[in-house]
This record gives C-alpha cells, structure tokens and sequence, in this order.
C-alpha cells in the first residue's frame, strides 16, 4: 500500500487508511479512486498527486 501527496496543498491520501470521510474504503488503490476524484481539502485533480512511498 501506498501513500499519495497532494502537490498543491499537501493532503496525503493513504491506500491503506482509505478515505472514511469521503466514503472511500481502506485498501483502495489510488488508481481504483474514480476518474474525477479531486483532492478533499483544495480540490486538485488527481493528475496533482506524487506517490510518496
């Protein structure tokens, strides 16, 4: 599992923790998230996004 930054605020997406708050489940992948999924916090496509580790 992966994490992802957001190179315009920040955010870190964790494939590991998911995103609860935006009801996407633990263990998905960040290329499972949808196609137009933008970033909670600043709203930056995932095009914006670096995998950190």
């Amino acid at each position: 599992m992966a994490k992802w930054r957001c190179t315009v605020c920040g955010f870190v997406y964790d494939e590991e923790k998911g995103y609860l708050e935006g009801d996407i489940p633990a263990g998905t992948s960040f290329e499972d998230l949808p196609k137009d999924w933008v970033c909670p916090y600043c709203g930056a496509s995932k095009d914006a996004f670096e995998k950190i580790s």
